[in-house]
């Protein structure tokens, strides 16, 4: 019979490195998240190893070397910076006596911490069940026979079997709610389609600043601290700029790496908001030496939910940070002018004008100016103009009528073409004294 020890706050953690000497900086971010958990990392363990011991991961000497250390340390839980097999982690708790956890494990467990709404504690609880039914260890046995009885005689249904159906029964009734939540996401992205709203999408490594980027941008007032996964669930502001459309920016969940699978299918109805994004500001530690990694490993997780394709503007935050020379705020643009990198600090603000004239480039660049004159008859379509395109200056004329100059997305210039015949209003030449009621 097999008990799961219980867990506590002292926690060593494991790093299994396949080069041929162990990286120190391997453990520093299963640190953070240790901490981010509510965990005292107190003692770590590194070691090499061409493959993974396929019953215990580390082989049974570094294993033994462990299980001293969890004995001289008081240790309450051991975690590893790796994927653990159900199979390897419950030997693992056999031979340390001490409750084991994987990284994917601890993921979960912070994003259950963090979840607020409705849909986040839906998505997470999904991901951890799907997580926990390959790890159902229960060994007692005394419901062996509860189904037994006249005309039923059997070995009746275990205690593990149990479990699993009601696992089953509870992923197929949240995974049945998450779509009903996937739908009403897609009438929300229709609206917004509908009425020409761009949706900018943040998008990066956890704790690269996407969260304080946002309430810089959009004034809002969203947790922003310095841990990994501070914010989980999304949020959506409006943003006016000058010279292009309205638009909706969305703050996403920060990626990391190994990012469990459980947790991507989970949020995919989340994750879908980026992939339909009109544009993804990716944003980079400026600061992190490994920002490189980080950023690969933020384009694997944008490829596998779709969104590989969408159109993305590199924001290297945290200048401040940086030595004295390279923290200048500025714009990087490719070869026809567009801008690709911009470099700013969200905590001061240095930089963000920079950001906003860059955002409105990459969306106004399509828009189309139109100089349109409308008589006093045509209020319904002045008010839809308003609502629809940027009304970028507006006058009235002696007889009465009304000079707008308007930007307009294409999309958006073709419906009124079609449903208003615009063109009927259109200005013909470049001086709006010209127009004739």
């Amino acid at each position: 019979m097999f008990e799961r020890p219980e867990g506590g706050q002292r926690a060593l953690l494991v790093h299994v490195d396949r080069a041929s000497a162990p990286d120190p900086r391997g453990l520093d971010e299963l640190a953070e998240l240790a901490r981010s958990a509510g965990l005292d990392p107190v003692s770590r363990v590194t070691t090499t190893r061409a493959a993974p011991d396929p019953a215990l991961y580390v082989g049974s000497g570094k294993a033994d070397e462990i299980k001293a250390l969890v004995a001289s340390e008081a240790i309450d839980m051991v975690v590893f910076d790796h994927a653990l097999s159900p199979g390897q982690e419950r030997n693992l708790e056999r031979r340390l006596e001490c409750r084991v956890l994987d990284r994917i494990t601890l993921i979960l467990d912070i994003f259950a911490q963090r979840a607020s709404t409705f849909e986040g504690k839906l998505q997470v609880e999904l991901a951890q069940l799907r997580h926990l039914a390959t790890r159902l260890v229960r060994g007692w046995t005394h419901l062996e026979r509860q189904r037994g009885g006249i005309g039923m005689r059997g070995p009746g249904e275990k205690q593990l079997e149990t479990d699993r159906r009601l696992i089953a029964g509870r992923i197929r009734q949240i995974e049945e709610r998450l779509d009903a939540v996937r739908r009403r996401r897609g009438l929300s992205r229709r609206a917004r389609s509908r009425a020409s709203l761009p949706v900018v999408s943040l998008v990066g490594y956890t704790n690269a600043g996407k969260s304080t980027l946002f309430n810089r941008l959009t004034g809002a007032a969203v947790m922003a601290e310095d841990r990994l996964f501070a914010t989980l669930d999304p949020t959506l502001r409006k943003l006016e700029l000058p010279g292009t459309a309205p638009m909706v920016v969305a703050d996403t969940v920060g990626f990391i790496r190994d990012l469990p699978h459980e947790l991507v299918a989970a949020f995919r109805a989340t994750l879908e908001e980026t992939a339909s994004a009109s544009l993804l500001i990716h944003v980079v530690d400026a600061a992190d030496p490994d920002r490189d990694q980080k950023v690969e490993e933020v384009e694997a997780v944008l490829a596998e939910i779709g969104a590989d394709a969408v159109p993305r503007l590199e924001v290297l935050n945290k200048i401040d940070a940086l030595p004295s020379g390279e923290c200048e705020p500025r714009v990087e643009r490719d070869a026809e002018g567009v801008p690709t990198r911009v470099w700013v600090s969200a905590r001061s603000g240095a930089g963000v004008d920079l950001l906003l004239e860059a955002v409105a480039s990459r969306l106004g660049g399509a828009m189309v100016r139109r100089v349109l004159c409308l008589p006093a008859r045509a209020g319904k379509l002045r008010a839809r103009l308003y609502r629809e395109g940027t009304v970028l200056s507006a006058a009235t004329a002696d007889d009465g009528s009304t000079i707008v100059e308007v930007a307009l997305r294409p999309d958006v210039l073709e419906r009124l073409e079609r449903e208003e015949a615009l063109s009927a209003f259109t200005v013909p030449t470049d001086d709006p004294k010209a127009c004739v009621a």
